[in-house]
């Protein structure tokens, strides 16, 4: 009986009710998520993100360059858009601005020393 049940559910739709139901719950879980965690963000200054984000441009680099094969020109995107943003914001970055400077004068170095290892070339050498 109880799989002449489950079939009849199924067949009439009901099974239907039920997973949009879950999919609106869940949707709305994620909503609530994403709203706590813009909340969290808005409160952490602005320095402290791009801070962040621009380590996570240095451990980018340092992956493409450690690799068993070094990809040099993902690497040196990754250093550059590291630079744009310590040069360009400097001491906006707020006192991690130095430790950030000399992040990036690190990575460089890492840059030349694999290239020099591998003899590999980027498109800047065109």
């Amino acid at each position: 009986m109880s799989d002449e049940t489950d079939l009849m559910g199924a067949a009439d739709g009901s099974g239907d009710h039920d997973e949009n139901r879950e999919a609106v719950d869940q949707a709305a879980e994620i909503e609530a998520a994403m709203a706590e965690a813009r909340a969290r963000l808005a409160d952490v200054p602005a320095e402290v993100v791009v801070t962040n984000h621009v380590m996570g441009l240095y451990e980018l680099a340092a992956i493409h360059l450690s690799s068993a094969t070094p990809d040099l020109v993902s690497a040196s995107l990754a250093i550059d858009a590291m630079g744009m943003l310590v040069d360009g914001l400097g001491d906006r970055l707020g006192d991690d601005a130095p430790t950030m400077q000399d992040a990036l004068g690190n990575i460089k170095m890492a840059f030349v020393g694999v290239k020099a290892q591998t003899g590999q070339s980027t498109s800047d050498d065109d």
